[in-house]
């Protein structure tokens, strides 16, 4: 069996505070594969982003990585600090953040910050780093590159900055590109554009990427897997359509209820009573429970069951049997 891009064990990230230790961050494994675009998905609070920075190295102090393993390309990474972290940022693992004017730099030109980072990553010269520069420009889609290289941020508009923050993220040739909601801020039509952007990016360099989403209609258009997250911890894992079509954790039938990609047709769409619990008041056993439709005696004192490494579908002790509501 091939060696995952990205493998992550029992991840668990700890914050302490004066009133005590939050998680938000607990238990999670997945892996992902060489040219495959897992979806990551839940709530705001859920964990997503979090997830994402631990892999990457970017946990603000005083959090950090408690307990589990990452490992990328076969090689542990989670105990790296420092300029060893920072050698790994760009050259190995790329990032797409929401917000591409909080990625680029807004006093440099779009091809100077390109040949930075190719720079600092890559054995070539600065001519070379230009000529890729434009190239990886090209390659995203901007218009007129050669010229474009040289213009400032505030002269691209939001969706073209945002292929350029993709630019900025493949050109140093990582095997690992983590998006963090990379499509929010854009409208609906520029947004099909980038996922379609990268999906191909994705097929033809097989590299492999983490598309951290709220946005379950951005899941099913990208998505090859799909990780759903509550709380801090694994909800279901498994391929998208299946996922998305006969979801088997409540809580994932409730996201897919509650959006107009999935709501079958129905009149109204299906809301998931109450809120996601703080951090700081988690209930016991399962923490979806006090919002569950189906949760029993055991949901309300045991944890709920994990996903252990990367396999099963529903972290759930009654998951949805698709026969009882076909």
């Amino acid at each position: 069996m091939t060696t995952p891009i990205l493998s992550i064990r029992n991840l668990t990230v700890d914050i302490p505070t004066r009133h005590g230790t939050l998680r938000p961050v607990s238990g999670v494994s997945y892996d992902i594969a060489a040219g495959e675009i897992l979806g990551v998905v839940g709530e705001s609070g859920a964990g997503k982003s979090m997830a994402g920075n631990a892999v990457i190295g970017l946990l603000n102090p005083p959090a950090h990585i408690s307990d589990g393993e990452i490992h990328l390309n076969g090689t542990r990474i989670d105990h790296l600090k420092g300029d060893a972290m920072r050698r790994l940022r760009g050259k190995q693992i790329g990032m797409v953040f929401q917000d591409p004017l909080t990625s680029l730099n807004p006093l440099l030109k779009i091809g100077d910050q390109l040949t930075e980072t190719m720079l600092a990553h890559l054995d070539i010269s600065q001519s070379e780093a230009r000529k890729r520069a434009i190239a990886a420009l090209d390659e995203v889609g901007i218009p007129g590159a050669s010229e474009r290289v040289d213009s400032y941020p505030h002269e691209f508009s939001g969706g073209m900055r945002q292929r350029v923050v993709i630019a900025l993220a493949l050109c140093a040739e990582p095997s690992l590109i983590i998006a963090d909601e990379p499509t929010t801020a854009l409208d609906v039509s520029v947004q099909a554009q980038i996922i379609a952007l990268l999906k191909r990016l994705c097929r033809e360099r097989g590299t492999a990427v983490m598309l951290i989403t709220h946005d379950m209609g951005v899941i099913a258009e990208a998505a090859d897997r799909v990780a759903v997250m509550y709380a801090g911890k694994l909800a279901e894992l498994g391929p998208v359509r299946e996922v998305l079509s006969a979801p088997l954790h409540p809580y994932t039938d409730g996201l897919m209820g509650s959006t107009p990609l999935a709501s079958r047709g129905k009149a109204r769409l299906h809301q998931i009573p109450g809120a996601m619990p703080r951090l700081d008041a988690l209930p016991t056993g399962c923490a979806f429970h006090p919002r569950c439709p189906r949760a029993q005696d055991a949901c309300t004192v045991d944890p709920a069951p994990r996903i252990e490494d990367g396999q099963g579908r529903a972290a759930c002790f009654y998951p949805i049997d698709r026969v009882e509501v076909a």
